[in-house]
């Protein structure tokens, strides 16, 4: 008996920056409240939970949002994706991958990073890794642009290595980067974006695909409406969220096309040294 035949309560995985968690609280317990169900919110440990049924409804990053839908059948499918607050996002679910150095840095642009020490936070990130090294393969660099990689294993910690000169530069997601800078002022006073990755298609909200359509329409139709309901909108505003938009797999072409690149030109790892061959 799978989770959706149970009356018992559904799982909300969240696979994304700890900063973000007040905002899928808030989305699992409007979810909850719409079907009439107990929503539990889990921290996300393998993205094959939600095939072995220990996750309905979740939030991933792209890039394993497209491995997961490469599988047949795909156990995910995606249900709507936010949309960011700020004119360089254009009214469009997508965001950035903001590149970031001591303010002090001599550090001006992409090109003067190679050398340097970086930090990204994991490899199955597209925010910090997948678009890192699609952008350096547009540059033309090779493996071994940077002189030392360190995994930080998120985000935030990727931010405090850079700020305390541990590393010399990190790509992050531009909507964790605004909440840390903006909840951390410290971090805004010593910390210089030189450029961005991007942009991409942003994270999606995805259901477990074996979860029946009345309980995936709902949550889709609830996605959409909280952009206009004035109650929803401290809570959205935390994760500089305006609304939700509808998304479908074709939305994630980007991302797979990024990818495409990135295996083509044989440089699949930030930490790689040389073209495998």
């Amino acid at each position: 008996m799978t989770t959706a035949q149970r009356d018992g309560p559904l799982r909300f995985a969240t696979f994304l920056a700890p900063n973000m968690l007040p905002v899928y609280r808030f989305l699992a317990t409007r979810i909850g409240d719409r079907l009439g169900r107990p929503i539990e919110l889990t921290v996300g440990r393998s993205f094959d939970q939600f095939e072995r049924a220990e996750a309905d409804l979740g939030v991933i990053c792209g890039l394993p949002y497209v491995w997961l839908a490469a599988r047949q059948p795909a156990p995910v499918e995606p249900l709507a994706a936010p949309v960011l607050i700020g004119d360089r996002y254009g009214g469009r679910p997508v965001y950035y991958s903001d590149v970031i150095v001591r303010r002090e840095s001599p550090i001006t642009c992409l090109e003067e990073l190679r050398g340097c020490s970086w930090a990204y936070n994991e490899p199955a990130s597209h925010s910090g890794h997948t678009v890192t090294l699609y952008s350096l393969v547009r540059l033309g660099a090779r493996p071994g642009f940077f002189g030392r990689v360190v995994e930080a294993g998120f985000h935030q910690q990727a931010i405090r290595l850079v700020h305390t000169g541990a590393v010399d530069a990190a790509a992050i997601d531009s909507q964790v980067l605004a909440i840390e800078l903006r909840d951390h002022p410290q971090l805004a006073n010593h910390l210089r974006v030189i450029g961005s990755f991007g942009p991409s298609t942003i994270q999606p909200v995805v259901a477990a695909s074996r979860l029946p359509s009345r309980l995936k329409d709902p949550v889709r139709e609830l996605l959409v409406e909280l952009g206009d309901d004035p109650t929803a909108r401290p809570l959205l505003a935390h994760g500089f969220v305006d609304r939700f938009r509808l998304v479908d797999d074709a939305a994630y072409d980007d991302i797979r096309a990024m990818l495409a690149t990135v295996e083509a030109a044989g440089w699949t790892s930030l930490t790689q040294t040389a073209i495998a061959r």
